[in-house]
């Protein structure tokens, strides 16, 4: 009834999972997410070890090779933040996992950690993909730059 009291909700805002250089998902060194096959998004080539969740929402698969976290939103978009390139064959290793199933997240939540030094050495790519699975195609990242950011930052904001 007082919604008007709330202020503005974060429900559709997203946010840079790390530090490091964002990269439009056309950009992105993998062809199944550079040609949006799983959906629309953005990544970021992480320069630390932590990664953050890029949206407000509650936590729904964490899967066992531990590459890829599904956060789904109060708005229902269901998010997909996968870290690494052909990083699945990597078992886990060099990923670890801060959040479970049914927790809530915010962009100040850490889901996650990589080990760049690992990576690097088995010359994997450690970008961090985000991508929103239930929208083939979204306005909003078309305005984004590949630029550096800082994580938690926010890039911008979805419309319903």
């Amino acid at each position: 009834m007082f919604n008007f009291f709330k202020g503005k909700s974060n429900d559709c805002a997203f946010y840079a999972p790390s530090t490091g250089k964002l990269i439009k998902i056309s950009d992105i060194d993998d062809p199944v997410f550079s040609n949006r096959l799983l959906g629309d998004g953005y990544g970021v080539a992480p320069n630390q070890e932590i990664v953050y969740s890029p949206v407000y929402g509650t936590i729904t698969t964490i899967f066992p090779t531990k590459h890829a976290i599904g956060i789904q939103t109060k708005a229902k978009d269901e998010i997909l933040v996968h870290i690494g390139i052909d990083a699945v064959e990597l078992a886990g290793i060099p990923f670890e996992i801060f959040v479970k199933i049914g927790e809530k997240v915010t962009p100040k939540t850490k889901i996650a950690t990589i080990n760049l030094k690992m990576l690097k050495e088995l010359e994997k790519l450690a970008t961090i993909i985000v991508v929103y699975t239930n929208r083939p195609s979204v306005k909003e990242f078309e305005n984004l730059e590949n630029k550096n950011v800082i994580a938690r930052d926010k890039l911008g904001e979805l419309s319903h």
